[in-house]
């Protein structure tokens, strides 16, 4: 009994070891350093380079289709892109986790939500800068909190004169 235990457990143990073995070899080939890239790639990926020897292997591989695709979009799109890369590296972790949840959530909105948000962003591109930077200064909403108005003025603290008995 404890010789079949011994066996089991040998084979789970060389079972893990030539999957993790096999997992870091795909990684190794998947997922090349910033030096390993073609000068194109470090071209277009420039915003990711202080974070892109830190990115798994699936990051990197969606980064790198970009980087195949960039030349085949038309300027405003790579402008865009290069903004949002930009954008995207200022991130610290917690708000790029943040922001990944956020997308994760939009995606599983029913069509019907999806379009009214599409709508809804629509409307905020076609506002006056001077209103989105007002609108993005606001802490953001919670999910099914009540909106937000702006709070009510505070009351006066000038002191107020104690009443007069009549004839004072």
């Amino acid at each position: 009994m404890a010789s079949q235990r011994r066996r089991a457990l040998t084979r789970i143990v060389a079972v893990a070891a030539l999957a993790a073995s096999t997992a870091h070899a795909q990684i190794g080939l998947k997922s090349p350093s910033w030096n390993e890239l073609s000068e194109h790639d470090r071209q277009v990926l420039a915003p990711l380079a202080s974070d892109w020897n830190h990115l798994d292997a699936q990051r990197k591989t969606k980064w790198l289709g970009l980087a195949k695709r960039y030349p085949s979009l038309s300027p405003d799109q790579q402008q865009r892109i290069q903004r949002q890369m930009r954008e995207w590296s200022s991130l610290t972790p917690d708000q790029r986790n943040a922001a990944r949840e956020r997308y994760k959530s939009l995606k599983a909105l029913p069509p019907d939500q999806k379009n009214e948000m599409r709508q809804k962003w629509q409307e905020y591109q076609n506002l006056p800068p001077e209103k989105r930077r007002e609108l993005a200064a606001r802490p953001p909403a919670r999910p099914g909190a009540p909106p937000m108005h702006p709070p009510a003025p505070a009351p006066s603290r000038a002191p107020v004169p104690a009443p007069r008995a009549p004839g004072q």
